[in-house]
Protein backbone atom coordinates (compact mmCIF):
# COMPACT_ATOMS: atom_id res chain seq x y z
CA UNK A 1 0.00 0.00 0.00
CA UNK A 2 2.89 2.06 -0.03
CA UNK A 3 4.20 4.72 3.06
CA UNK A 4 2.12 7.10 4.36
CA UNK A 5 5.65 9.01 5.98
CA UNK A 6 4.42 12.44 6.27
CA UNK A 7 0.87 12.87 5.33
CA UNK A 8 -1.33 14.57 7.68
CA UNK A 9 -4.32 13.04 8.64
CA UNK A 10 -7.55 13.45 10.40
CA UNK A 11 -10.02 10.49 11.66
CA UNK A 12 -13.01 11.48 12.92
CA UNK A 13 -14.58 9.69 15.85
CA UNK A 14 -11.10 8.20 16.12
CA UNK A 15 -11.19 7.51 20.24
CA UNK A 16 -12.44 3.90 19.87
CA UNK A 17 -13.44 1.11 17.70
CA UNK A 18 -13.00 1.17 14.01
CA UNK A 19 -11.70 4.82 14.21
CA UNK A 20 -9.13 3.86 16.42
CA UNK A 21 -7.80 1.39 14.56
CA UNK A 22 -7.73 3.74 11.48
CA UNK A 23 -5.54 6.01 13.69
CA UNK A 24 -3.37 3.28 14.85
CA UNK A 25 -2.82 2.01 11.42
CA UNK A 26 -2.14 5.40 10.06
CA UNK A 27 0.42 6.51 12.53
CA UNK A 28 1.96 3.06 12.11
CA UNK A 29 2.97 4.10 8.51
CA UNK A 30 4.34 7.09 9.10
CA UNK A 31 1.20 9.45 9.02
CA UNK A 32 0.64 12.07 11.21
CA UNK A 33 -2.56 11.99 12.85
CA UNK A 34 -4.79 14.03 14.65
CA UNK A 35 -8.16 12.27 15.76
CA UNK A 36 -12.00 14.02 16.91
CA UNK A 37 -13.95 12.44 19.90
CA UNK A 38 -16.94 13.33 21.63
CA UNK A 39 -16.77 11.87 25.47
CA UNK A 40 -13.79 9.48 25.46
CA UNK A 41 -10.34 11.31 24.50
CA UNK A 42 -7.16 9.33 23.80
CA UNK A 43 -4.92 8.80 25.68
CA UNK A 44 -1.97 9.78 23.18
CA UNK A 45 -1.98 11.78 19.96
CA UNK A 46 -3.54 15.16 18.98
CA UNK A 47 -7.12 15.11 19.74
CA UNK A 48 -10.03 17.79 19.53
CA UNK A 49 -13.35 17.59 21.46
CA UNK A 50 -16.05 17.93 18.93
CA UNK A 51 -19.73 16.58 18.91
CA UNK A 52 -20.16 15.87 14.52
CA UNK A 53 -24.20 16.85 15.84
CA UNK A 54 -22.49 20.83 15.42
CA UNK A 55 -21.97 22.14 12.52
CA UNK A 56 -19.51 24.67 13.27
CA UNK A 57 -17.38 21.91 15.72
CA UNK A 58 -16.67 19.79 12.82
CA UNK A 59 -15.65 22.30 10.53
CA UNK A 60 -13.06 23.38 13.18
CA UNK A 61 -11.85 20.44 13.80
CA UNK A 62 -10.60 20.12 10.36
CA UNK A 63 -9.26 23.80 9.83
CA UNK A 64 -7.41 22.94 13.21
CA UNK A 65 -5.61 20.01 12.09
CA UNK A 66 -4.80 21.63 8.95
CA UNK A 67 -3.52 24.13 11.09
CA UNK A 68 -1.61 21.76 13.21
CA UNK A 69 -0.17 19.97 10.30
CA UNK A 70 0.29 22.66 7.74
CA UNK A 71 -1.40 20.65 5.50
CA UNK A 72 -4.02 17.81 5.23
CA UNK A 73 -3.30 14.97 3.15
CA UNK A 74 -6.62 12.37 4.25
CA UNK A 75 -9.48 12.88 5.73
CA UNK A 76 -11.42 9.74 7.47
CA UNK A 77 -15.05 10.25 8.02
CA UNK A 78 -15.60 7.70 10.82
CA UNK A 79 -18.07 9.37 13.20
CA UNK A 80 -21.65 8.56 13.59
CA UNK A 81 -24.57 7.36 15.42
CA UNK A 82 -26.57 4.03 15.77
CA UNK A 83 -30.37 4.82 16.05
CA UNK A 84 -32.39 1.58 15.35
CA UNK A 85 -36.21 0.87 15.83
CA UNK A 86 -39.44 0.41 14.65
CA UNK A 87 -40.92 3.18 12.61
CA UNK A 88 -43.50 4.41 15.24
CA UNK A 89 -40.33 4.40 17.78
CA UNK A 90 -38.21 7.11 15.16
CA UNK A 91 -39.21 10.06 15.09
CA UNK A 92 -38.24 13.46 14.27
CA UNK A 93 -35.50 13.93 17.11
CA UNK A 94 -34.40 10.38 16.33
CA UNK A 95 -33.81 11.14 12.67
CA UNK A 96 -32.64 15.02 12.55
CA UNK A 97 -29.50 13.78 14.77
CA UNK A 98 -28.97 10.87 12.59
CA UNK A 99 -28.86 12.97 9.66
CA UNK A 100 -26.20 15.50 11.09
CA UNK A 101 -23.94 13.25 12.38
CA UNK A 102 -24.01 10.37 9.58
CA UNK A 103 -24.24 12.70 6.54
CA UNK A 104 -24.08 16.58 7.37
CA UNK A 105 -20.99 16.35 9.50
CA UNK A 106 -19.12 13.75 6.41
CA UNK A 107 -20.37 16.44 3.78
CA UNK A 108 -18.87 19.80 5.95
CA UNK A 109 -15.56 17.81 6.63
CA UNK A 110 -15.34 16.47 3.18
CA UNK A 111 -15.98 20.56 1.88
CA UNK A 112 -13.34 22.03 4.58
CA UNK A 113 -10.92 19.73 3.86
CA UNK A 114 -11.17 20.02 0.43
CA UNK A 115 -9.97 23.95 0.91
CA UNK A 116 -7.20 22.32 2.37
CA UNK A 117 -6.32 19.40 0.13
CA UNK A 118 -3.70 19.70 -3.07
CA UNK A 119 -3.09 16.43 -5.66
CA UNK A 120 -3.20 13.21 -3.45
CA UNK A 121 -5.88 14.23 -1.34
CA UNK A 122 -8.04 11.26 0.37
CA UNK A 123 -11.46 11.53 1.48
CA UNK A 124 -12.71 8.55 2.34
CA UNK A 125 -15.72 7.86 4.67
CA UNK A 126 -17.01 4.75 6.95
CA UNK A 127 -19.95 3.92 5.56
CA UNK A 128 -22.29 0.35 6.24
CA UNK A 129 -22.78 -2.99 4.80
CA UNK A 130 -26.77 -2.45 5.89
CA UNK A 131 -26.78 0.53 3.20
CA UNK A 132 -26.26 -2.49 0.80
CA UNK A 133 -28.49 -4.87 2.29
CA UNK A 134 -30.39 -4.49 5.24
CA UNK A 135 -31.58 -8.15 6.65
CA UNK A 136 -33.42 -7.08 9.82
CA UNK A 137 -36.27 -4.75 10.51
CA UNK A 138 -35.46 -1.25 12.14
CA UNK A 139 -33.10 -0.07 10.20
CA UNK A 140 -34.73 2.36 7.79
CA UNK A 141 -33.24 5.56 9.02
CA UNK A 142 -29.76 4.07 9.96
CA UNK A 143 -29.45 2.40 6.20
CA UNK A 144 -30.91 5.54 4.80
CA UNK A 145 -28.14 7.91 6.45
CA UNK A 146 -25.19 5.46 4.78
CA UNK A 147 -26.98 5.43 1.44
CA UNK A 148 -26.92 8.95 1.23
CA UNK A 149 -23.16 8.76 2.02
CA UNK A 150 -22.79 6.45 -1.19
CA UNK A 151 -24.36 8.79 -3.44
CA UNK A 152 -22.04 11.63 -1.41
CA UNK A 153 -18.67 9.78 -2.50
CA UNK A 154 -19.67 9.51 -5.80
CA UNK A 155 -20.53 13.22 -5.96
CA UNK A 156 -17.23 14.11 -4.54
CA UNK A 157 -15.25 11.75 -6.89
CA UNK A 158 -16.46 13.77 -9.78
CA UNK A 159 -16.05 17.44 -8.43
CA UNK A 160 -12.68 16.81 -6.80
CA UNK A 161 -10.96 14.32 -9.00
CA UNK A 162 -9.80 16.91 -11.64
CA UNK A 163 -7.73 18.37 -8.63
CA UNK A 164 -6.70 14.63 -7.90
CA UNK A 165 -8.45 14.63 -4.61
CA UNK A 166 -9.83 10.99 -4.30
CA UNK A 167 -13.13 9.84 -2.62
CA UNK A 168 -14.07 6.78 -1.52
CA UNK A 169 -16.24 4.98 1.50
CA UNK A 170 -15.94 1.51 2.63
CA UNK A 171 -18.99 -0.03 4.03
CA UNK A 172 -17.73 -2.52 7.08
CA UNK A 173 -20.04 -5.47 8.00
CA UNK A 174 -20.35 -6.89 11.69
CA UNK A 175 -17.82 -6.04 13.48
CA UNK A 176 -16.18 -6.45 16.71
CA UNK A 177 -16.49 -3.34 18.83
CA UNK A 178 -18.44 -2.06 21.63
CA UNK A 179 -21.02 -1.17 19.33
CA UNK A 180 -21.58 -3.97 18.31
CA UNK A 181 -19.81 -6.49 20.29
CA UNK A 182 -18.93 -10.10 18.70
CA UNK A 183 -20.84 -11.64 21.88
CA UNK A 184 -24.01 -9.52 21.65
CA UNK A 185 -27.31 -11.30 21.84
CA UNK A 186 -28.11 -11.55 17.87
CA UNK A 187 -24.09 -12.41 17.16
CA UNK A 188 -24.78 -15.69 16.16
CA UNK A 189 -27.87 -15.05 14.06
CA UNK A 190 -25.45 -12.17 12.50
CA UNK A 191 -22.19 -14.53 12.15
CA UNK A 192 -24.44 -16.81 10.25
CA UNK A 193 -25.35 -13.94 7.71
CA UNK A 194 -21.46 -13.47 6.35
CA UNK A 195 -20.00 -15.90 3.94
CA UNK A 196 -16.76 -16.24 6.69
CA UNK A 197 -19.07 -16.77 9.20
CA UNK A 198 -17.36 -14.82 12.05
CA UNK A 199 -17.39 -10.89 12.61
CA UNK A 200 -15.15 -8.41 11.16
CA UNK A 201 -11.91 -6.88 13.37
CA UNK A 202 -11.69 -3.45 13.88
CA UNK A 203 -8.14 -3.72 12.47
CA UNK A 204 -9.12 -5.66 9.31
CA UNK A 205 -11.45 -2.59 8.35
CA UNK A 206 -8.50 -0.57 9.03
CA UNK A 207 -6.32 -2.37 6.47
CA UNK A 208 -8.84 -1.58 4.00
CA UNK A 209 -8.97 2.31 4.95
CA UNK A 210 -5.35 2.90 4.92
CA UNK A 211 -4.98 1.23 1.49
CA UNK A 212 -7.11 3.81 0.02
CA UNK A 213 -5.26 6.55 1.84
CA UNK A 214 -1.81 5.06 0.25
CA UNK A 215 -0.53 4.69 -2.98
CA UNK A 216 -2.96 1.71 -3.67
CA UNK A 217 -5.98 3.99 -3.47
CA UNK A 218 -4.21 6.31 -6.10
CA UNK A 219 -6.59 5.45 -9.30
CA UNK A 220 -9.85 4.24 -6.96
CA UNK A 221 -12.35 6.79 -6.56
CA UNK A 222 -16.06 7.00 -6.34
CA UNK A 223 -15.85 3.50 -5.45
CA UNK A 224 -17.98 1.93 -2.50
CA UNK A 225 -16.03 -1.10 -1.22
CA UNK A 226 -17.86 -3.57 1.05
CA UNK A 227 -15.70 -4.71 3.77
CA UNK A 228 -18.57 -7.39 5.35
CA UNK A 229 -16.66 -10.85 5.30
CA UNK A 230 -19.62 -11.58 2.63
CA UNK A 231 -22.56 -10.21 4.66
CA UNK A 232 -23.63 -8.55 0.97
CA UNK A 233 -22.61 -11.52 -1.39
Amino acid sequence: MGSLEGKAALVTGGSRGIGAAVAARLTALGARVAVTYQNTKPDTGIAYRADSADPDAVVAAVDSAAAEFGRLDVLVNNAGVFHVGPLDEIGPDEFDHTMAVNVRAPFLAARAAARHMHDGGRIISIGSNVAVYAPFPGFALYSASKTALIGMTKGLARELGPRGITANIVNPGPTDTDMNPADGPMADTIRGLTALGRYGEAAEIAEVVVALAGDAGAYVTGASINADGGFTA
